[in-house]
């Protein structure tokens, strides 16, 4: 709470608007129109987390890199927006997050809202101890989070009254977009992003190609997957296909063994600016 008082005193804000920022997911339930993908793929030399964020336009201007330092945690790398203390990115001790909005319906007030949970994630010194950490405060509305390190990788599905963990494949990988994957008995899921299947569906078969050339892909190939503009423009690399509606607003990618990140703003296809991020 002390750093939402501290962003509402920097800003002129009153600090009921910082937290209703950072609950906006639970406030604005059913309303958003994000869709975005993610990928963890495990090789001998580098254990990749990435994927390309989606949301409206005009919310560019508020993406922000942050840095945290907290006594006694891990040191923070964090692609956030404005007022938000709980995001996309990956700590010192190499746990890394993606996230995936899911509209499943149902909110648990009493429970852990999604960006906060982002924030627990990214304190925890590993990815299998994050993901034990949220599952016993439980969380407030449906997400996917996507939670790594160097050892591996746990894709945690919840709802507000479900969890369901997505285990590696066999290729060492997990993929995910903007709907539920496995089975949440009793949860009501309405489609609303038609592409989300397709998009989980060509990522897949984007890595199954690597595979064919090679076992150990590089960086600049991992790198290359979210370039991808089959069936535009809502593909893996999103376009504004009407005013107001989503796009691709930055593509991440992380080494976990190397606990290093490339941030590269705007469409990954047309990248407007790149960024590195390290911890040295």
């Amino acid at each position: 709470m002390a750093q939402q008082v501290g962003i509402a005193d920097a800003s002129g804000r009153d600090i009921l608007d910082i937290v209703a920022i950072n609950v906006r997911t639970e406030i604005a339930f059913g309303l958003f129109t994000d869709g975005c993908t993610s990928l963890y793929w495990k090789t001998q030399k580098r254990a990749l987390l990435g994927q390309n964020w989606d949301w409206m336009v005009k919310q560019k201007q508020n993406i922000a890199l942050v840095t945290i330092h907290q006594e006694g945690l891990p040191t923070i790398k964090m692609v956030t927006e404005a007022g938000l203390i709980g995001k996309i990115g990956l700590n010192s001790n190499g746990v890394g997050v993606c996230f995936n909005a899911i509209r499943a319906k149902g909110l648990d007030t009493s429970r852990l809202p999604v960006h906060l949970g982002l924030r627990v994630i990214l304190e925890s010194p590993s990815a299998y101890e994050a993901v034990e950490r949220l599952e016993k405060l439980g969380m407030a509305s449906s997400a996917h989070l996507l939670i790594a390190d160097a050892s591996g990788a746990i894709g945690l599905e919840f709802t507000s009254t479900t969890f369901a963990r997505l285990q590696i494949d066999s290729h060492h990988r997990i993929y995910h977009s903007n709907h539920l994957l496995v089975d949440h008995p009793g949860v009501d899921e309405p489609q609303w992003l038609p592409d989300s299947k397709l998009r989980v569906d060509r990522i897949k078969d984007l890595t199954a190609q690597l595979d064919a050339k090679s076992t150990q892909p590089s960086w600049a190939e991992f790198s290359n997957l979210f370039e991808d503009e089959v069936n535009h423009p809502t593909a893996i690399c999103r376009s504004e296909g009407a005013p107001g509606s989503a796009e691709t607003l930055f593509n991440i990618v992380m080494d976990l063994e190397e606990k290093r990140a490339v941030l590269r703003l705007g469409r990954p296809c047309q990248s407007e600016e790149t960024v590195h991020l390290t911890f040295q």
